[in-house]
């Protein structure tokens, strides 16, 4: 859609979510939904946008990119309509502002669960589960939802967030959604929370969160890339997906690593926000068709 009509668009939907909020559970019961989660690529492209409902609007040296929600969405509208890209990740006020828009026909959306580890609070830790649970998402016909995990052992709250996740992950493999489980090693630094990133702290990360719930038949994993990441990834035989990270100004670096990682057995795909709907010269297309093209 153009500019013009995308900005009318855009602006009807504070209208319509007053006078017609009946609308949201209408566009999802009408959503064309695609019959596997793997497309013919036997891949996932996956575009995140959950970052600001936990308060965190940077993106690379904007501190408050992600904060003005119609640029935001305008930014999702483009990722999802480039050839390749399977679906989005977001929070329920973004997921129900893309159905209004008409734009997740025949896209895997993922429900972004946990949110309450507001970014910089001091219960960061105590992730609690303040957006999408798991009736919400099969009720509105998503294909999964997400949880971050960030283990921190000197923190009690750790296990808290730990049981929330394992039920979770119960929850939706029982009605056969996704569960997609984002583990860390975490650890306070300065008064904020920094998560690990070494190889030996991610195999750790990616063992606890391969055992949560019930079973684990309908789990995948989100990590980011890290050094000697085949250690990382013989930890489990759940299928993974690639964390996209931070915004970079070297961006065929970052598109080396996804290569490399992403030929390494039980990596699956990509899932990317930031770096995707933020590149440096703000060229969104050109940022996802180069993501995708290092898709094997």
């Amino acid at each position: 859609m153009h500019g013009g009509e995308f900005a009318e668009r855009i602006g009807a939907l504070t209208e319509i979510r007053a006078h017609r909020p009946q609308a949201v559970a209408e566009a999802a019961a009408t959503r064309k939904r695609r019959p596997s989660l793997l497309g013919p690529s036997g891949r996932l492209m996956i575009v995140a946008a959950d970052h600001p409902a936990r308060g965190a609007f940077a993106a690379g040296d904007r501190p408050l990119a992600m904060a003005d929600r119609a640029e935001l969405l305008r930014r999702l509208c483009v990722a999802l309509g480039r050839p390749g890209v399977d679906g989005v990740l977001g929070t329920p006020d973004v997921i129900e502002d893309l159905l209004l828009l008409g734009v997740l026909d025949d896209k895997v959306v993922i429900g972004s669960m946990n949110r309450g580890g507001l970014a910089g609070a001091s219960f960061e830790i105590d992730d609690r589960f303040t957006a999408y649970d798991v009736p919400a998402i099969a009720e509105r016909g998503l294909d999964g939802g997400k949880m971050l995990l960030r283990i921190d052992d000197d923190d009690p709250a750790t296990a808290r967030t730990l049981e929330s996740c394992a039920h979770a992950v119960t929850g939706l493999a029982r009605q056969g959604l996704m569960a997609m489980v984002e583990p860390f090693i975490s650890r306070r630094e300065g008064g904020r929370v920094r998560n690990v990133l070494t190889p030996e702290a991610m195999t750790r990360a990616v063992a606890i969160a391969s055992g949560l719930g019930a079973t684990s038949a309908h789990t995948w994993l989100k990590v980011p890339v890290v050094d000697e990441m085949e250690r990382v990834m013989a930890a489990s035989t759940l299928p993974a997906l690639l964390l996209g990270g931070e915004v970079t100004d070297d961006r065929d670096a970052a598109l080396a690593t996804w290569r490399k990682a992403l030929a390494l057995p039980g990596v699956m795909g990509i899932v990317a926000g930031r770096t995707l709907l933020y590149p440096p010269g703000d060229d969104v297309a050109a940022a996802v068709d180069a993501a995708v093209e290092v898709m094997p």
